[in-house]
């Protein structure tokens, strides 16, 4: 699972501006240090939604390998309520 949350560094702690739903306490991260107002908070959505994407493909990737599939055509239909495109 890949989880994106932000939050501040200072005086050598992280503080998350939300804590994150379905974490465990003791769970592996990745902190990135941006430049202050370096990134602009539409910018931001969208590398997060972006973190979001691999994660659902990764996702797939493992319900594949685990033999966990499910008809095309279900997944055409969730590609057309959501990005509004069909195959």
């Amino acid at each position: 699972m890949l989880k994106t949350v932000e939050g501040m560094y200072q005086d050598g702690q992280i503080q998350l501006s939300e804590l994150p739903e379905g974490v465990s306490d003791r769970a592996q991260v990745l902190v990135t240090f941006l430049q202050p107002g370096s990134l602009d908070p539409a910018k931001l959505q969208q590398l997060i939604d972006q973190l979001e994407t691999i994660a659902s493909i990764q996702q797939g990737l493992e319900a594949v390998d685990a033999g966990q599939t499910r008809p095309l055509e279900d997944f055409d239909q969730a590609m057309q309520s959501k990005y509004g495109i069909s195959g």
